[in-house]
């Protein structure tokens, strides 16, 4: 892991078209804003274990289940 200090208003690159800039610094908040093509994805980590966990899940029902529950749900 590479660790690195910045003020707000500083900015570093990764590779050729990833540009992650510091915003603001409050107390133990930083904002930062991320320059990146559209190809690359950007997400929280929180929230890609949640989706990730999500669709573990997801892939665990039986159709079978669902089928029923939605006939029982549409009389």
């Amino acid at each position: 892991m590479l660790v690195m200090r910045r003020r707000a208003g500083e900015s570093f690159v990764i590779g050729d078209g990833i540009e992650v800039e510091v915003l603001e610094v409050t107390g133990t908040r930083v904002k930062l804003g991320i320059t990146a093509p559209e190809s690359v994805p950007i997400m929280r980590k929180e929230t890609k274990i949640t989706r990730e966990e999500n669709l573990t899940a997801a892939s665990r029902v039986n159709q079978g289940n669902i089928s029923s529950l939605l006939h029982k749900l549409l009389r």
